[in-house]
């Protein structure tokens, strides 16, 4: 929206009828070129001196002055007599019609004519009603005169090439007659139809003559008066003298012209000088943008009441200046190196905005088309600029800009994986979390997905362009409940919710989509963790009975009496508790080894960590493996604590482990040491301990166990194989 519209009706600027009319005769001269101005009834109200000349009379102005036109009697291009009434202008004030670039044939009052190129407007006020009309015309009289002149010159050029009393041809590249003249045919006695088309080799007499003629034109040479023989269509010899040249496109010969005196070559008339047919629409002043004139540094010669108002000052004030006076010190350098460069004639025009104040400090927004007017010698004469006041324009665009960056700041921030697209599907944004998600960054103007492969729920391969972001715009509407699974580059997959969602214009048309991938990876896996929480419980609960009524009979079978029995299966009762606590802490997951081992240790023996040592490679077990580790190990601790090294202050336990890789599997070897502790004797008979021991490490884990009473310490070691 421009600015006269913002205002309020009572403070529009005059109507560019208005405007010219009480602009003043002077003002009209500043045109270049001759104009004049109507009112609605066609009477003559203003033009310049050019006009008055052409004219070769100064008309009366005002009613029942000259009408319509200022010329002393009007003709078509024809010569037929033209009424002022039926004139262009006439018309234009009649129709509101423009008149562009229209002959008129103008007689003075001397007699002279000359004929004029006439552009013609009508003008309206804000309303739309016509207020009169301005008419532009030029004296086109040369211009005329030399068309005139390059038509008869190819009128003649044709006559002469018909009617020449010597006989001229033109012949292609490959030999081919291509055209002759009446002289030529009269001269061999053939028609038209008998010789053009026809190779020249065709008349020679002399092969080896027209093979060298064809040879020397091939090369580039030109004949003079070359003496060769054809045969006429009679029969007879004709001794001719041959002037011929070749013409070449793209270095290849394209034809030949062939005459007795090498006079063939049709000179091509000089074109016509090219016209400029921009005309002055309006005036100077009427313009609605901002027009300056300025000298090479700078200062203001000349400018309009739009650009006056443009920057709250007046013309005396403007003129007073330079235009680097105005602009903002942040777009003085670039605008000032510009116009150098449009001075120096580095550059012919250059575009810019900048920022510039008005009178009372307020900063606007002008686009500057800067060009430059030179004179005959390329002479820099002044520079003129137009400008557009864009304030509106930038504040909107500041605003777009800066709403777009909240949005993307906003976007960046979100947890969750979104990207953009447009409506064909191809990727227009993407932020940080859907890196993360996809474990690679996306091209800008990939299709429907960051994702680099997609799977179904099930395992089957999901193409992208049937992935739900491809189904949402293709049909558009919002997919809501959908899962997929994402395949990274490592390998690894990351299974989400996909939200896509259409975004529409003003008019409903689809112009992109937003979508955004949930990670359900940890909701996945509690899923998992559940399903292996109750399998596991099941399995356990099973497993434990069984282990509890083991322990029952075997505590039984070699208890001293009912009390000991007691004692012990309440002891390896709260062993197999510990366990189970442990597991159900980890959620019944892979368990750290090196935890496992002081979790259940350690609450046996207290905390004295500078008596035990517990170290080994880094790996975890999984639960049927803790579960037995928890046993054995809490087992080898109470009898460490009763009667081994731990039963003693001076005593020390060693718990080290290695892994082995092996073709099925990782071997892992754990040893256990005490030293320190009361002499070590075999006891006569094995114990509950040792084959609860062996059952969990050679039965449940298939491994092998050994079990060493040295005098210096109880050593055990035992073995299995863990993962495949």
């Amino acid at each position: 929206m421009s600015n006269v519209e913002e205002l309020p009706r009572e403070t529009l600027v005059p109507s560019e009828y208005e405007s010219l009319v009480s602009m003043g005769v002077n003002a009209l001269e500043a045109i270049p070129g001759a104009v004049y101005l109507c009112d609605r009834d066609g009477w003559l109200v203003r033009y310049n001196s050019e006009a008055a000349e052409l004219w070769g009379r100064k008309p009366e102005l005002g009613v029942n002055g000259d009408r319509f036109c200022g010329s002393h009697r009007l003709f078509l291009s024809d010569g037929t007599p033209l009424a002022f009434e039926d004139c262009p202008t006439a018309s234009a004030l009649s129709t509101g019609d423009v008149t562009r670039n229209q002959e008129i044939v103008i007689q003075r009052p001397d007699g002279s004519r000359f004929v004029a190129l006439m552009n013609i407007r009508a003008l309206r006020d804000r309303r739309g009603v016509i207020q009169g009309a301005i008419n532009c015309f030029q004296d086109i009289s040369a211009q005329h005169a030399m068309a005139e002149e390059l038509r008869r010159k190819s009128a003649d050029l044709e006559d002469f090439f018909e009617n020449s009393a010597v006989g001229l041809h033109i012949v292609s590249g490959e030999g081919v007659i291509l055209r002759a003249n009446k002289a030529e045919l009269a001269l061999l006695g053939y028609s038209e139809e008998e010789y053009i088309g026809r190779h020249i080799t065709e008349f020679h007499v002399d092969e080896p003559v027209i093979g060298d003629i064809l040879n020397k034109l091939g090369s580039g040479d030109c004949l003079e008066s070359y003496p060769a023989r054809l045969r006429a269509k009679d029969g007879s010899i004709k001794h001719v003298s041959i002037t011929s040249n070749g013409r070449f496109e793209e270095g290849k010969l394209f034809n030949t012209r062939c005459f007795t005196i090498d006079m063939t070559c049709v000179h091509t008339a000089e074109a016509a000088r090219q016209e400029s047919d921009d005309r002055l629409s309006a005036t100077y002043e009427a313009a609605t943008i901002g027009i300056a004139e300025a000298d090479e540094d700078g200062r203001l010669l000349r400018v309009n009441d739009a650009l006056c108002r443009m920057l709250g000052r007046t013309r005396e004030q403007l003129l007073a200046m330079t235009f680097l006076d105005y602009t903002h010190p942040d777009s003085v350098g670039q605008d000032a190196a510009l116009y150098a460069r449009q001075v120096a004639g580095e550059l012919d025009h250059y575009v810019l905005r900048k920022r510039a104040f008005k009178l009372d400090g307020e900063i606007v927004y002008l686009d500057i088309h800067s060009s430059s007017v030179r004179d005959a010698d390329g002479e820099f004469r002044y520079g003129v600029r137009v400008l557009q006041d864009v304030t509106l324009a930038q504040r909107m665009e500041n605003q777009v800009r800066e709403s777009e960056r909240q949005l993307r700041n906003v976007l960046e921030a979100m947890p969750a994986a979104v990207y953009t697209t447009d409506a064909e599907g191809r990727i227009t944004f993407y932020n940080r979390a859907a890196i993360e998600l996809s474990g690679r960054t996306p091209e800008l103007g990939d299709m429907w997905c960051v994702t680099w492969k997609l799977f179904n729920t099930d395992g089957s391969p999901l193409p992208h362009d049937q992935c739900p972001m491809a189904v949402a715009l293709k049909e558009n509407r919002a997919i809501r409940g959908a899962e997929a699974i994402a395949e990274r580059p490592d390998g690894t997959r990351v299974p989400f919710n996909p939200y896509p969602t259409p975004l529409h214009d003003a008019d409903g048309n689809v112009v992109g989509a937003i979508n955004m991938l949930v990670d359900i990876t940890e909701r996945k896996q509690a899923e998992n963790r559940q399903k292996t929480l109750i399998d596991e419980l099941n399995h356990r609960v099973k497993n434990t009975l069984a282990t509890v009524q083991s322990l029952a009979a075997q505590t039984a079978r070699n208890a001293e009496d009912a009390k000991d029995g007691y004692r012990r299966f309440e002891a390896r009762l709260l062993a197999l508790s510990r366990a189970h606590d442990l597991l159900t802490k980890r959620h019944w997951e892979n368990t750290p080894l090196d935890a496992l081992a002081k979790e259940v240790l350690m609450p046996v023996f207290g905390l004295e960590p500078d008596r035990i040592t517990i170290e080994g490679a880094t790996i975890d077990v999984g639960t049927r493996v803790a579960l037995n580790l928890t046993m054995t190990l809490n087992e080898l601790a109470i009898n460490a604590l009763k009667y081994g090294s731990m039963s003693v202050e001076t005593g020390t336990l060693s718990v080290t482990w290695e892994l082995l890789p092996q073709p099925n599997g990782t071997l892992l070897t754990l040893d256990w040491r005490e030293q320190g502790g009361p002499p070590v004797a075999r006891p006569e008979r094995e114990g509950l301990g040792s084959r609860l021991m062996k059952r969990c490490i050679e039965r449940d884990l298939g491994g092998q166990f050994d079990l060493t009473f040295a005098p210096e310490g109880v050593c055990c070691r035992f073995s299995f194989l863990i993962g495949v």
